[in-house]
């Protein structure tokens, strides 16, 4: 059954920069691209490398499509569902993230 996980408030998540928080059992990245309330959430592990690392990763855009590149070998991840720009077969698992009425980042968990 799903549920929402609370991992932080917003204002702990700096604009144009990514958090690790553990949601369950796995590494979640959340990415707060601009100065906004946008947020995206994806897998931290990095699948060339097996790093919990891609919430350290840079923020940027291609094609209008925001993105990380892994901070280890700068493949490119898609922040809206994983995808990797580089090789598709090593994309990485998305996750739905909002933010609660008191400000409090949520990921949803299966």
């Amino acid at each position: 059954m799903s549920q929402w996980i609370t991992v932080c408030k917003l204002e702990d998540i700096l604009p144009e920069t990514g958090v690790c928080a553990l949601v369950g059992k796995e590494h979640v990245a959340i990415f707060r691209p601009y100065n906004s309330d946008e947020l995206y959430a994806i897998s931290n592990i990095d699948p060339f490398a097996n790093a919990s690392v891609l919430s350290r990763g840079i923020i940027g855009e291609h094609e209008n499509e925001l993105w990380v590149a892994s901070p280890l070998k700068k493949q490119r991840f898609r922040l809206k569902d994983g995808y990797c720009l580089e090789d598709e077969h090593y994309s990485v698992a998305h996750y739905v993230v909002k933010i609660d009425d008191n400000g409090f980042v949520q990921v949803k968990s299966d």
